[in-house]
């Protein structure tokens, strides 16, 4: 089939619109100049989210940018770490995946790795009920996620647009909190916020880190809404991906990235993961787990996160970096450098072509050589695609690039 995203700004046509966080629509295919930061970086005013508690964290609502002319408010769940009064601490952005909301479990997660933490709703809805059905409330902005069936509404007012500026409006309020240090923050996202988290990689320059975790750019090529952009045509399908895919924004994505998905990941697959990564021009680090399962919680606890975020702003141990990997005579190599010994290293392999997300994956072990650090392994006949896993000492696991070794030209569709 063929690659809609190609189809990019091309086929776009946008009328002007007026909100107070986003710009006017440019001419020119720059989706960067689409939103007003200087607005965005503004702390939003806050009001009490009267009825709606949880332990531990504070409930509250922000406000957001209009949506249809009217005004919003974003609930979200904001919490501290317990430290000693006047200590500023570091801080995280929290955004959801499909069905989620502000979640005060993982608020409190991170409160307990010693991060000020902000989590909010990006559906219009606050965290009443149970996924996928969360309560909506009378100032909420556009539901979601993907938001495909609000094209042709104005740009501003379709989910992304809101929900981007959303998160945007959440680090300009926690960067506001006297015990924050707005010098040390980051942001992961899921699933769709994993999508987002992309998009506000290459928008919001304040963030030290971005992890999104599943979610990547290319969604044009292969990924779980290929059939709704078929349905759709080129020409539709190119207006949505022109104005949302993150493969747009990522190119101004200057920040280090952890990229954190599964091999049989449903939505996004390890191709379109591979050119996002390659598409950012910042240093990228991958944890990429066989049949990691998607979503809320598997999407939060990877370990990797922690240690990521710990290494910028902690003085924490750095994760494996990956030098160099090649082949040579029909064996698989991959150099390394590492704070932590390396403990373990694997091969994981597929002999299967077709849809990523139904490949079988098998793994065996990789000789290490600890002191060239470097480790080899010899992929089995018939492998059409590998890759590397290196496990240290604190089993933080860190993932070479995959690599193809059957043309995609052979592989059945």
């Amino acid at each position: 089939m063929r690659n809609i995203s190609s189809f990019l700004f091309s086929v776009i046509t946008l009328g002007a619109f007026s909100l107070a966080a986003i710009g006017a629509v440019p001419s020119g295919p720059s989706p960067q100049s689409l939103w007003d930061m200087k607005a965005l970086s503004k702390a939003p005013a806050t009001y009490p989210a009267e009825g709606i508690s949880a332990k531990g964290v504070r409930a509250v609502f922000y406000e957001g940018p209009l949506y249809k002319g009217k005004p919003t408010r974003v609930f979200a769940y904001y919490g501290i770490p317990n430290v000693p009064a006047g200590q500023k601490v570091p801080a995280i952005v929290l955004v959801h995946g499909g069905g989620g909301t502000a979640f005060d479990g993982w608020v409190r997660l991170w409160n307990s790795r010693g991060y000020a933490a902000i989590s909010m709703d990006l559906c219009g809805c606050v965290p009443v009920g149970k996924i996928p059905k969360w309560q909506r409330h009378e100032m909420g902005g556009p539901p979601g996620p993907g938001g495909f069936e609000q094209l042709d509404d104005a740009f501003a007012d379709q989910w992304t647009g809101q929900a981007v500026s959303d998160v945007i409006l959440a680090h300009s309020l926690l960067r506001s909190f006297p015990e924050v240090d707005a010098s040390r923050i980051g942001i992961t996202g899921i699933s769709w916020g994993g999508y987002l988290t992309c998009i506000v990689a290459g928008l919001d320059q304040r963030f030290k880190f971005a992890v999104p975790v599943y979610g990547c750019g290319f969604l044009g090529d292969n990924s779980f809404w290929l059939d709704r952009f078929a349905k759709w045509g080129p020409v539709v399908s190119g207006r949505w991906l022109g104005q949302w895919d993150p493969s747009h924004y990522l190119t101004a994505a200057k920040l280090p990235m952890l990229w954190v998905t599964g091999t049989n990941d449903f939505a996004y697959p390890m191709d379109s993961l591979q050119k996002s990564y390659r598409r950012a021009p910042g240093p990228h680090t991958l944890t990429v787990t066989v049949r990691m399962p998607h979503g809320h919680p598997p999407g939060e606890s990877p370990p990797e996160i922690q240690a990521f975020a710990d290494s910028i702003f902690k003085g924490g141990a750095r994760l494996a970096e990956i030098t160099k990997q090649g082949s040579e005579a029909g064996a698989a190599w991959a150099r390394y450098r590492s704070a932590v010994p390396v403990a373990k290293a694997e091969l994981n392999y597929t002999t299967q072509g077709g849809k990523w997300q139904e490949r079988r994956w098998e793994t065996i072990p990789a000789a290490l050589d600890a002191k060239r650090r470097r480790v080899t392994a010899t992929p089995p006949a018939g492998t059409t695609v590998y890759y590397f896993n290196l496990t240290d000492e604190r089993g933080r696991v860190v993932s070479t690039e995959h690599v193809e070794i059957i043309p995609k030209k052979n592989e059945s569709s």
